[in-house]
């Protein structure tokens, strides 16, 4: 893991790359200019929620940020695709244009799955993106020709978000045990964002049940969600503070088990919530997972 001098130098290329002044930026992270000055500087480290922000505005990744390399060894499985992963170029710093460019369409897979999530994914049109962006259906088809392909990038930026939030908060975290109350705490649908987030895959988990199409993308996501807590399940047992037991059922029984309890608070099942969700997550990791 690279130290916090090597962070924030990654931070500030991202934010150079961005085209943007470092008040325009900390304006987009809704941050006080002065935190992220001082963050930049070294007098204070970012927040879990600060590097994944950073990773968002400017199409990074947080691995990205804290290793300078995606492909490094890391808590949380990456997405498959490298597509998602890949940071912006250095040089588009120096073309103002194309950094503008970069941003916009940024903005553009942001407000499609802001929409597929509040509407639904075969609600979403062109001109609803355009309209929410503050631009043209013209600008919005420059980036994306079909409406099925920023669909596609929409849902996989869910998958970006997501690593993006695991890694964040994970990543100093070494004890096998507290870094799996904390992937379920990242998973529950507690706050607005997550909940749109909930929403969009309860809409991928339908549409690959009816659109053969449409598995091959719900696989690559899921299975970095499914290695992800495979390799804490792994961790914990090398290290003897989980009990011996099939890691691949229980990874399977530990998804099942977070999906369709989410489903059911997602959905308003009467007397299931979020706190009565992590509840029955915790009693399950206590009776079945923890060593004796």
């Amino acid at each position: 893991m690279s130290d916090q001098a090597d962070v924030r130098g990654r931070a500030r290329e991202a934010i150079r790359r961005s085209g943007l002044s470092q008040r325009e930026f900390a304006g987009r992270l809704g941050l006080d200019p002065t935190k992220l000055s001082k963050s930049l500087t070294g007098t204070r480290r970012f927040t879990a929620l600060e590097l994944a922000g950073i990773a968002d505005e400017t199409g990074v990744t947080v691995h990205w940020l804290l290793n300078g390399d995606d492909a490094a060894e890391t808590v949380s499985a990456a997405p498959r695709d490298s597509s998602a992963v890949t940071p912006p170029p250095a040089s588009l710093a120096d073309r103002p244009g194309a950094a503008k460019e970069h941003n916009r369409r940024l903005q553009i897979i942001e407000a499609a799955w802001q929409l597929i999530a509040e509407h639904g994914y075969h609600s979403v049109r062109i001109a609803q993106v355009a309209q929410l962006c503050g631009t043209s259906s013209a600008t919005v088809h420059y980036h994306f020709p079909t409406r099925d392909l920023l669909l596609e990038e929409a849902l996989r930026h869910s998958v970006k978000q997501a690593f993006d939030r695991q890694v964040a908060s994970l990543h100093t975290i070494r004890d096998p045990h507290e870094r799996l109350l904390q992937l379920i705490e990242l998973q529950l649908p507690g706050s607005e964002r997550l909940r749109l987030e909930w929403s969009v895959w309860m809409q991928v988990w339908a549409a690959a049940a009816l659109e053969p199409g449409m598995r091959e993308l719900h696989a690559d996501s899921y299975r970095r969600w499914h290695e992800t807590i495979a390799r804490t399940l792994r961790e914990g047992q090398e290290s003897g503070s989980f009990r011996a037991f099939d890691g691949e059922e229980m990874t399977r029984r530990l998804t099942a088990l977070i999906d369709g309890m989410g489903i059911q608070v997602m959905t308003g099942m009467p007397g299931r919530s979020v706190e009565h969700m992590r509840t029955t997550l915790h009693a399950v990791i206590e009776k079945d997972v923890l060593a004796d």
